[in-house]
Parts: structure tokens; C-alpha cells; sequence
């Protein structure tokens, strides 16, 4: 018999196998900042912002609080990519 199993969305999948890089990139997008806008809330310059987004740098630790809140997602998320993502966050 068949049974019909959920599969979780494409971007869900992808985004568990991403990069925290990626996922701040993905996370900014789904809340509708440009680089220029978010990073200067979050209070740091636009080539740091690019260097997280591109993965030449990880934001400290005291960091990912702050932007956990600014992208609307959990830090797990950001860390690892389970938890509340920019798909849960609408």
C-alpha cells in the first residue's frame, strides 16, 4: 500500500547541508535588507557582513544572538541550520 510521507521542502533540506554563510545570505534576504541596511543595524561594517555571508569569517559568539534577532531565526538555525529558519519566521 502506498503511504503518502511528508518530505520537507527544498529549502529546508538545503539549507540544513549550507553554510552559516549561506544561511545569513538566505535569512537577510527573507527579511528584505540589503547588505548596507543590515549591517549597519547590526553595527558592523559591510565588508565584515560580506566576509560572514561569503564564509571568509564566522561572527563571534556575543554576535549571534544579535543576529539571530535582527534575521528572525534561532541561533541553532544559524549554527546548524535545524531549528526556526526564515520559512517558520512567516
Amino acid at each position: 500500500m502506498f503511504t503518502d510521507t511528508t518530505l520537507p521542502s527544498r529549502a529546508a533540506v538545503d539549507t540544513a547541508y549550507d553554510t552559516i554563510g549561506g544561511r545569513i545570505s538566505l535569512a537577510r534576504d527573507a527579511v528584505g535588507l540589503t547588505v548596507e541596511q543590515i549591517s549597519a543595524i547590526a553595527g558592523v561594517t559591510t565588508e565584515t557582513w560580506n566576509n560572514w555571508e561569503n564564509d571568509r569569517a564566522e561572527p563571534r559568539a556575543n554576535r549571534l544572538d544579535m543576529l539571530a534577532r535582527i534575521l528572525q531565526v534561532s541561533i541553532t538555525w544559524l549554527l546548524n541550520g535545524q531549528g526556526k529558519g526564515p520559512a517558520e519566521a512567516k
